[in-house]
């Protein structure tokens, strides 16, 4: 059982997530049936850890997807703004303050844009600096989207093994009980 759990363990994902370890034959895997409850356990305890990793990528995943069409149109704004910058004619454009609420203002193209970086903070940068900022951080935050979704998959797989495991496990334990009941009966028999 030692062999065949540190063999798994050493192998991950691209970012740490352990791979499951597989019990295809579960002779091999265990060797008594006084094995098989600690090892139920041992998988019970790993599907969950597994479950609160899935948890937890599924909530990054929805965090990043709302993230990304937020930096996607900030980015477009500047792309505007960095056009528009040698235009001295003011243009008119709504603001969003809220979700729901608009407010009309005349802009003049400038050098500068503000942008929100969270946290009641906000910075003023070069139009060329905000636009590669920008950049960076959707590029960024898709790579991360696409981290995610890979990982829900692997997770997925991993629960799907260790709950194939520990159905195989209980089988064969139902099956060792089964036979050794049959050993007591036809010794009393006899």
């Amino acid at each position: 059982m030692a062999e065949v759990a540190s063999k798994s363990e050493a192998q991950s994902n691209a970012r740490g997530i352990p791979v499951a370890p597989f019990v295809d034959r579960v002779e091999d895997y265990i060797t008594t049936r006084a094995d098989v409850e600690p090892a139920l356990r041992k998988f019970q305890e790993m599907i969950s850890k597994y479950q609160f990793m899935e948890v937890n990528t599924q909530r990054r995943a929805l965090s990043l997807r709302d993230k990304i069409p937020d930096i996607q149109k900030t980015l477009d704004t500047v792309r505007f703004l960095k056009v528009r910058k040698d235009s001295t004619e003011p243009f008119e454009t709504n603001f969003e303050l809220n979700d729901t609420l608009y407010a009309k203002a005349k802009v003049t193209a400038g050098e500068d844009v503000y942008l929100w970086l969270g946290a009641n903070v906000m910075l003023s940068y070069p139009i060329d600096e905000a636009e590669e900022l920008l950049v960076g951080k959707l590029s960024a935050a898709k790579g991360s989207l696409d981290n995610c979704e890979e990982d829900l998959d692997f997770l997925r797989q991993q629960i799907t093994t260790l709950e194939v495991n520990t159905a195989r496990l209980y089988n064969w334990d139902v099956t060792m009980k089964r036979k050794e009941r049959e050993a007591i009966e036809s010794g009393e028999k006899a």
